[in-house]
């Protein structure tokens, strides 16, 4: 069953902040095998011009796609995630993410589309720090695989 079009434009309210702290952005680097020291050595980033250790580009892929679970378990919406895959993903930066960021996220339904069977739904994640200024936003798509028939 296709996905409610109604839902196109739907905001979630923020999530609670994330506190952006140097291990996890250390422990995200050298999991992604990232050795950039502007993420784990405060002078070579102050050095680059930031005031603290920076996070690595998709860093926040975690926070953004957990605020997306809002979407995801709405009931109204109807999406079946046992048949979900992760579809594709990207942002755009105002600046980077930093250590001792407090972050929140902001998801609104972007699109809902059925190509084959298959309802495809675009998350934006829009990324505030505790000032309010805006930081990141990334985009999520999520396909929800066409059941199979019998």
């Amino acid at each position: 069953m296709a996905l409610d079009q109604s839902f196109v434009g739907r905001t979630y309210p923020p999530t609670e902040p994330y506190e952006v702290g140097r291990e996890k952005i250390r422990e995200f680097a050298e999991a992604v095998r990232d050795a950039n020291p502007a993420y784990t050595d405060a002078e070579a980033a102050k050095a680059l011009g930031h005031p603290d250790v920076i996070a690595p580009p998709t860093f926040v892929f975690a926070i953004t796609f957990k605020a997306a679970g809002q979407v995801v378990a709405d009931p109204q919406l109807g999406l079946d995630y046992s048949r979900v895959v992760h579809g594709d993903q990207r942002f755009a930066y105002n600046r980077p993410v930093r250590a001792g960021d407090r972050l929140s996220v902001t998801s609104t339904i972007e699109t809902i589309r059925t190509m084959a069977g298959n309802d495809i739904l675009d998350i934006r994640g829009d990324v505030h720090d505790q000032d309010g200024a805006h930081v990141v936003t990334a985009w999520t798509k999520l396909v929800a695989r066409a059941a199979e028939e019998a």
